[in-house]
């Protein structure tokens, strides 16, 4: 479940707040954060199946996306 969907939530959060904080055009800076949406989800899940120890995985993955839906709460939308 943290593999699947903890890697997604991740990717989504860290997504997000990369293409809210990029310098260029919104549709540009959208388009950016989901190409490398999909590099970042594969990249944790093949993670989380490698790393020995569940809770290392559990309070890594989960905590980055909390951290950064929290931060994209906090910057709110974009102007």
């Amino acid at each position: 479940m943290t593999a699947l969907i903890g890697s997604y939530a991740a990717a989504a959060g860290l997504a997000s707040l990369l293409s809210r904080l990029l310098p260029v055009a919104r549709a540009e800076a959208t388009v950016w954060g989901m190409i490398l949406s999909f590099l970042l989800f594969a990249a944790l899940g093949l993670w989380a199946f490698h790393e020995q120890r569940l809770l290392r995985v559990t309070a890594r993955i989960w905590g980055t996306a909390i951290i950064c839906l929290c931060l994209l709460s906090i910057l709110g939308p974009r102007a």
